[in-house]
């Protein structure tokens, strides 16, 4: 990963970069003030070349000017926008792409809210230079290092130490996400897990196979995972910090790959499946960056894994499933699996873990992309409170939801003549209908849980901002945010 380093001044870079922001609606970009000048004979040709390179200042606008013979060699002029944190992240990402090919640069931040921008820079420069496994097109990015000049490094050391962890763990969780489904089974991904807490006293894993579900009654798991050679299991991970007055169970859904099951998919909506564990990645991801930071909230994290293939063995359409804790649901679509899994764990949660909070993270349905497009999230509760705390800390964090209504004149069609409840009507609020069979499964927790639908942001079909082709990590930023105002 690209190594950041605080220093209090320029040690005459080969390469520097120089923030500018807008000036006025129609004058030319401006230099920002940094804590560390530039010498005056920079200072002065960045001046004279804002108007001639006809720069606006907007975040991650980037030049590049060359200067034979002198120090710094290469003078860049990086556009920060409005200069808060969501524009030092573009710019940040921004900066990564265009300076894949030099191994060392240099740039300055402003002295008043430096935090906010480091923290923007930091997070930038890590997720958008991030390549899965090396593999993408155009190599391995040459840049090593970026030296930030700052007025204190060590009072800002702690900014910066979040924002590594922060992009560390969505990395990671793009990595799972990205991870083929020839490699990445339930019982790799749990591997994955106990790997990267191993280490820690503080981080208690169990992992249930097969027989240990089997013998608790995690119906729901079992069906899904019935027809696959790789059995499904339950990854359970806990964060229990000393004096935590909070418990937050996060629940993610985990579907290695996803065929549909006998409702088969046709072969384009089949095709990156592999991304339909990007709820367990998220929420696994999160907890450990809770550890790592040392959040003084206590996280459990609940990963139901499952592979949904086609074959002898496989739930069948019109099959009557027993969920944990004995409610039943008729399913008439095998292909709406994600739902049963969840299930299974949030009854779990609410009857033995008995938290104070429920959140659930999910590639649900189709229907979030088709409501609010490929950048949001759809979010449920009854909890106003609730809901626009989550929703607070993800927007700060640089990601996108919209709060969805429950509508409550849909629950008659989650009945069911044969079962306690339908889990896949023929009904088209896809995703609202979704959120309201899970709802059965909160128990007294009803008011203090919070679904989001993240199937549309899990994944990018293009570059934009931080984000890279393939998966985003959507949702571990959002959610450390959250945590780290539970303490």
């Amino acid at each position: 990963m690209l190594a950041i380093r605080l220093v209090s001044g320029p040690a005459r870079p080969d390469t520097l970069v120089l923030p500018i922001r807008p000036a006025g609606p129609d004058g030319p970009a401006a230099l920002v003030p940094t804590a560390a000048p530039p010498g005056d004979d920079v200072r002065t040709e960045a001046v004279a070349l804002l108007p001639a390179a006809r720069l606006t200042g907007a975040a991650g606008e980037v030049r590049e000017h060359l200067r034979p013979g002198g120090t710094p060699a290469r003078l860049w002029l990086l556009g920060v926008g409005a200069g808060d944190e969501h524009d030092w992240r573009a710019a940040g990402a921004a900066l990564a792409r265009v300076a894949k090919d030099e191994t060392h640069i240099t740039i300055a931040l402003p002295g008043e809210a430096a935090a906010e921008a480091l923290r923007g820079l930091a997070e930038g420069l890590l997720l958008g230079s991030y390549r899965y496994r090396l593999t993408e097109a155009g190599g391995t990015p040459a840049l090593a290092e970026v030296d930030v000049v700052v007025g204190d490094p060590e009072a800002l050391a702690p900014t910066l130490d979040t924002a590594r962890t922060t992009a560390e763990m969505t990395r990671l969780a793009r990595d799972l996400t990205n991870t083929p489904s020839s490699t990445k089974n339930p019982e790799w991904f749990a591997a994955q897990v106990a790997s990267a807490a191993s280490g820690r006293a503080d981080l208690h894993l169990r992992v249930r196979g097969p027989e240990e579900l089997a013998a608790e009654g995690f119906g729901g798991i079992l069906a899904v995972g019935g027809g696959s050679a790789s059995g499904p299991r339950l990854v359970e991970l806990d964060w229990r910090p000393a004096g935590a007055r909070t418990h937050v169970v996060l629940v993610g859904k985990g579907i290695t790959f996803d065929t549909g099951g006998i409702s088969i998919k046709p072969v384009p909506a089949m095709k990156l499946m592999r991304k339909d564990m990007a709820g367990a990645a998220a929420v696994v991801t999160a907890t450990l960056g809770a550890a790592a930071l040392g959040l003084p909230v206590r996280v459990t994290t609940l990963a139901p894994l499952a592979e949904n293939m086609v074959s002898g063995s496989a739930f069948r359409p019109g099959d009557i499933v027993r969920h944990y804790g004995g409610l039943t649901s008729e399913s008439t679509n095998s292909d709406a699996e994600g739902r049963l899994v969840l299930a299974d764990a949030m009854a779990y949660a609410v009857r033995e873990l008995k938290p104070d909070l429920l959140v659930d993270l999910a590639t649900l349905t189709g229907a979030n992309a088709v409501a609010l497009g490929k950048r949001h999230a759809a979010l449920y509760s009854e909890n106003d409170d609730l809901a626009a705390d989550l929703l607070a800390a993800i927007t700060a964090a640089g990601e996108r939801a919209w709060r969805m209504p429950l509508a409550d004149d849909y629950v008659e069609y989650l009945g069911s003549e044969i079962a306690d409840l339908h889990s896949s009507p023929a009904l088209g609020a896809g995703s609202v209908v979704a959120a309201l069979f899970l709802r059965e499964f909160t128990g007294d927790l009803r008011d203090r849980w919070v679904h989001v639908d993240m199937s549309a942001p899990s994944w990018s079909d293009d570059v934009h901002g931080e984000l890279v082709k393939g998966a985003t990590g959507w949702g571990v930023r959002g959610l450390l945010r959250w945590l780290a105002t539970l303490g």
